[in-house]
């Protein structure tokens, strides 16, 4: 399966309770960090929620 780098470019403040519990649940704690995840339904439906405060590179 394919691996997803995604990196937070955005601040969650003032962020709906539901981006911040998704950005919390890709495994996001700072600004600038970069996780890596396989690219799963689920994981893309999550990116797909919060694209305008992440980067992703394939």
């Amino acid at each position: 399966m394919a691996k997803v780098k995604i990196t937070q470019v955005r601040s969650i403040i003032g962020r709906p309770k539901r981006q911040k519990d998704t950005m919390k649940s890709l495994g996001f704690r700072k600004m600038n960090q970069t996780v890596e995840h396989e690219a799963t339904p689920q994981i893309l439906g999550m990116i797909a929620k919060i694209k305008h405060l992440v980067k992703v590179e394939e």
